[in-house]
């Protein structure tokens, strides 16, 4: 299973934004981390000097955001969403996009969703659960 560090995730988010910028070619996967950073300029500052940001702490309990692991939780939604999986992800997405007629907003709401179920296996010391996942997906709207 790919698992990497955290320096890893950040240079990997990094580097497809710096070669998508630069016109050079990517992965599949870098190609859709380019177009969900193009979706958040707020973090292409952050991105663009990487020096100043790849070894941040991000603390929620004093506000701040972790641009790293919000285009993460993108990246895996984005992933679970081509596969659908766990099975029915796919719908509650397309159900939310039409609800909410903006299908960036409905990612946000599936990573809410992807933030509780981890933030739970993490408290558990379990894996993620993907019943849950689909429980909390079925109570958005």
């Amino acid at each position: 299973m790919f698992a990497p560090t955290r320096d890893e995730a950040r240079t990997f988010l990094i580097d497809a934004w710096r070669r998508h910028r630069a016109g050079e070619p990517l992965s599949g996967l870098a190609q859709t981390a380019a177009q969900l950073i193009a979706m958040h300029p707020e973090y292409h500052a952050i991105l663009e000097t990487p020096d100043r940001h790849i070894g941040r702490d991000y603390c929620p309990e004093q506000g701040d955001v972790n641009p790293f692991l919000h285009l993460s939780l993108h990246l895996a939604v984005a992933e679970q969403l081509a596969i659908d999986q766990p099975p029915g992800i796919r719908t509650h997405y397309e159900r939310l996009a039409a609800a909410r007629g903006d299908a960036h907003a409905a990612a946000h709401a599936v990573l809410e969703c992807l933030g509780e179920v981890i933030w739970q296996a993490q408290r558990s010391g379990s894996a993620p659960d993907g019943a849950l996942y689909l429980e909390c997906l079925s109570r958005t709207r």
